[in-house]
């Protein structure tokens, strides 16, 4: 990973550990722990205050928050 490549925090509360991974590992990062860790249940997940705000930039660059 180089030093300016993008990271995403994630949290598991059931495991108690909060850490960082590159975005480009994000999703096989997250399938792996939950599959090791929590019998694939989706417990660890993308920080949600930082899931929210991806949410609403997304939905302000497609137009989605725009008044008709």
């Amino acid at each position: 990973m180089a030093e300016d490549d993008p990271t995403v925090p994630i949290i598991c509360e059931e495991c108690g550990t909060e850490t960082r991974v590159p975005l480009e590992g994000l999703a096989e990062t997250l399938e792996r722990h939950n599959e090791n860790r929590h019998d694939g249940e989706q417990i660890a997940q993308v920080d949600p205050d930082v899931a929210d705000r991806i949410a609403d930039m997304v939905a302000a660059d497609l137009g989605l928050l725009e008044d008709e």
